[in-house]
């Protein structure tokens, strides 16, 4: 016979089955040997095991009151000894560490599963992404299809139960360990988990429920979307397999340089380069705008780098409130060749203002302004 099984759980002769369980549980949390691999701990674990086997199972409970072993030849234990051949308590083994959690009972897998999203570039002039525009845009997806409507099925036909995991969806199977017989699931290969076949699969789709197509898609771009942006169209990506539900697309805005403006945030930048004459005299030019034609006053006197903002010439903000500013920086343009007539001409102008004999800027002396700049450059040779 063996050793006394309740003194080995540590319960009375009279325990209840859940206070036989709770005291396993608690024992093997202690003993497990992924634990506590000892070898003295492994042979203790087998021991509380086995108790827990028999006083689990009314039979062989009451055939070890008696007296009897039950594992015994014809004693109901097998001739398999620890463990036998009703097989190792795996089940409690897995609700001792994970609360429950069983190796088996998952059930056959959702066959209807969620849409690929789609990630599309959206290549925009920098008028549309200031002011918004509607785009059409053509890219391969997958559709519902429209034979089996995403049964993927033949016409007539339906889904049967697969012959091999009988609907479970997962097949089983039991090794033997030093700890007795463990049963470990898989999914089913023939199923792939589902639990159900396509004896005659529909001849578009070839049984996913599913085609791949080119479409048209109408899409709005806001005003105010930047290089970079992305958009979410939720509900608009791929058909699920098996007809599941769409999924998103995701549009990627690039916005295309501009010859004239750079954007920095809503703002417009640019620089225009007007002559000397203009800038010293004032004018007044036209400069085309993401709105239009705007006539733009150079006032007399102007540097270069002074900078003329038009307020609300720029983007729009993408939250609907305004626009941004457009800045044009004024480049002074001096120029590089002059004829005799010109140069007298300046020459008279230096005169006129007394700067032909103004204090050296460019050398220590005291000569003109025109002087030293030819000095300064190499002219005059």
């Amino acid at each position: 016979m063996a050793r006394d099984y309740y003194q080995v759980l540590g319960v009375r002769r009279d325990a209840s089955k859940d206070e036989i369980k709770k005291a396993y549980r608690r024992l093997a949390r202690e003993l497990h040997p992924d634990i506590n691999p000892d070898p003295a701990t492994q042979e203790r674990f087998k021991e509380v095991t086995q108790a827990y086997e028999v006083l689990s199972d009314e039979n062989k409970r009451r055939m070890f009151d008696m007296g009897q072993d039950p594992f015994a030849p014809g004693g109901g234990g097998g001739a398999g000894g620890f463990g036998g051949a009703a097989g190792f308590p795996f089940d409690d083994i897995m609700n001792a560490f994970f609360g429950g959690a069983q190796a088996g009972g998952r059930g056959p897998r959702d066959r209807v599963r969620r849409g690929r999203s789609i990630k599309i570039r959206v290549e925009l002039d920098l008028a549309e992404t200031a002011f918004g525009v509607t785009k059409e845009i053509t890219f391969p997806t997958a559709i519902l299809c429209a034979t089996c409507q995403g049964e993927g099925t033949a016409a007539g036909t339906h889904r049967t139960t697969c012959e091999m995991c009988h609907g479970q969806g997962e097949v089983s199977q039991v090794t033997r360990s030093f700890l007795g017989q463990v049963m470990t699931s898989r999914p089913c290969p023939q199923c792939g988990g589902q639990g159900s076949v396509i004896p005659d699969p529909c001849p578009d789709c070839a049984g996913e429920g599913r085609v791949r197509e080119k479409v048209t898609r109408t899409v709005k771009i806001p005003a105010g979307v930047d290089d970079g942006t992305r958009i979410q169209l939720a509900g608009e990506g791929e058909v699920g397999p098996n007809g599941g539900p769409r999924g998103d697309i995701i549009l990627e805005i690039l916005q295309r340089p501009h010859p004239t403006f750079e954007r920095r945030g809503d703002d417009l930048h640019c620089t225009v380069t007007v002559p000397m004459t203009a800038a010293a005299l004032g004018a007044s030019f036209a400069f085309e705008t993401l709105d239009g034609t705007e006539n733009i006053d150079l006032r007399p006197g102007t540097n270069s780098g002074h900078v003329i903002t038009l307020p609300g010439k720029g983007v729009t903000h993408l939250d609907g409130g305004g626009r941004g500013d457009l800045r044009i920086r004024v480049d002074v343009e001096t120029p590089g060749k002059l004829d005799e007539e010109q140069e007298a001409l300046l020459r008279k102008l230096a005169e006129l203002r007394g700067e032909d004999r103004a204090p050296g800027r460019f050398s220590p002396g005291h000569g003109g302004l025109f002087s030293k700049l030819r000095d300064a450059f190499g002219a005059g040779k």
